[in-house]
């Protein structure tokens, strides 16, 4: 099916969504073998990205990128773009994820001078940015310390000492935003403090006080992730690099721009599952049994579905229905991720076990797929929606308790 023209793309956005389709086809799909096995990151990737023209998405036009975002007028074609890279590697698409959030949030956040020098090298570099909130609080089994940093105020600065994990990108990207609590360990995600102790600095990964742990990341899925532990040993940034003012992530909900932009790789993960069924089906002679059609039926109406939940959130967003599209957000991060989920397993149950051995792309789509899902914890989510409905206080940006 042609979702594009269903969900009426503009022939020039499509365009876009194509030439990355193509880059996913000819190159990303083969080489994310490689990046899964040995947990690297897909540098020669977002190199292609570079060269295509397609890296500075999210950079302002007048900066000289494509000018996509939430607030810019036109987010479906950036999801859709994730969502092609998704197809081809799940985790492309997370590193993607993070690069072009971080843009929205230097486009909506930074001052003038700050624009023109990171979206300047963004540009003319092809610099990749990430941005790193994790420090959970609680210790998994096997760990005996807690994550998280400490930040003190120093006369033209910041200093940040401590660790941080899930940090996406570590040994790719130029750039992060360190979203740090000055109250104490817990960055924005896992923090207790007020809102006015919460700031965004821009990290400098050359940095030689950093030192990336690469033992910490040895998950099932989402490997070239490289989601690595970082440590800071005083590690001191400018004032120059603080992004936006005190607070202002929480209080103008900028994580809720986000959420949906995570169902897009759900989808993407849901699409690869489903073309691989609907070639391995034919090529095997198995349309024929009843069975079979029933599990390509009920991938077929999941993958239109999430599509049409994706649209719906981007129009919101598109006609400056911000808060409409806040709370629509998480009810599509709800439902795709079970969307996704559930056509990955009909596209098992079609297809057989042995689908199911390495390196078949199915095999990796499940692994990334399940682990990935886990980003936020789906129970608070419909828990966050309930509270919504029922007119409760509620967190919509990270869904806390």
């Amino acid at each position: 099916m042609d979702f594009y023209k269903e969900l009426d793309l503009e022939r020039d956005k499509k365009d876009l969504i194509d030439r990355v389709k193509a880059l996913a086809h000819d190159k990303f799909t083969d080489r994310a073998v490689r990046y899964d096995r040995e947990a690297v990151f897909p540098e020669e990737d977002f190199d292609d990205l570079f060269k295509e023209g397609l890296h500075a998405a999210a950079v302002p036009v007048e900066h000289g990128g494509l000018g996509l975002g939430p607030y810019k007028g036109d987010v479906f074609t950036l999801w859709m773009m994730t969502k092609e890279m998704a197809k081809a590697d799940l985790s492309l698409a997370r590193c993607w994820e993070g690069h072009v959030n971080s843009l929205v949030l230097i486009d909506g956040m930074a001052a003038d001078h700050q624009k023109d020098r990171w979206f300047g090298d963004v540009v003319r570099k092809g610099h990749k940015w990430v941005a790193w909130s994790g420090e959970p609080q609680a210790r998994a089994p096997g760990e005996t310390v807690r994550f998280g940093t400490y930040v003190k105020r120093v006369s033209d600065g910041y200093v940040v000492d401590g660790t941080k994990v899930f940090s996406t990108s570590a040994s790719g990207a130029q750039w992060a935003i360190l979203l740090v609590n000055m109250a104490g360990p817990g960055g924005i995600r896992h923090a207790t403090g007020a809102p006015e102790d919460q700031i965004l600095l821009a990290c400098d990964l050359t940095d030689p006080s950093l030192q990336i742990d690469g033992s910490w990341w040895d998950p099932i899925g989402m490997r070239a992730t490289v989601s690595h532990l970082v440590r800071f040993d005083r590690t001191f940034i400018p004032e120059a690099q603080m992004i936006g003012y005190p607070g202002q992530y929480m209080r103008e909900s900028w994580q809720t721009c986000f959420i949906p932009h995570y169902a897009a790789t759900f989808l993407g993960a849901a699409e690869a599952a489903y073309d691989f069924a609907i070639e391995y089906v034919t090529s095997q002679k198995k349309a024929g049994d009843p069975y079979v059609l029933h599990h390509i039926g009920e991938m077929s109406i999941s993958v239109e579905t999430a599509h049409l939940w994706l649209r719906h959130v981007a129009r919101l967003w598109e006609s400056n229905r911000h808060e409409e599209a806040q709370v629509a957000g998480s009810r599509a991060r709800h439902v795709i991720e079970h969307l996704a989920e559930s056509t990955v397993r009909h596209c098992i149950r079609a297809c057989g076990a042995r689908c199911l051995n390495r390196p078949s792309v199915l095999e990796r789509v499940y692994r990334d797929l399940s682990f990935y899902v886990r980003h936020d914890n789906d129970d608070h989510i419909l828990a966050t929606i309930g509270k919504e409905v029922l007119g409760q206080p509620h967190d919509r940006s990270f869904y806390k308790p």
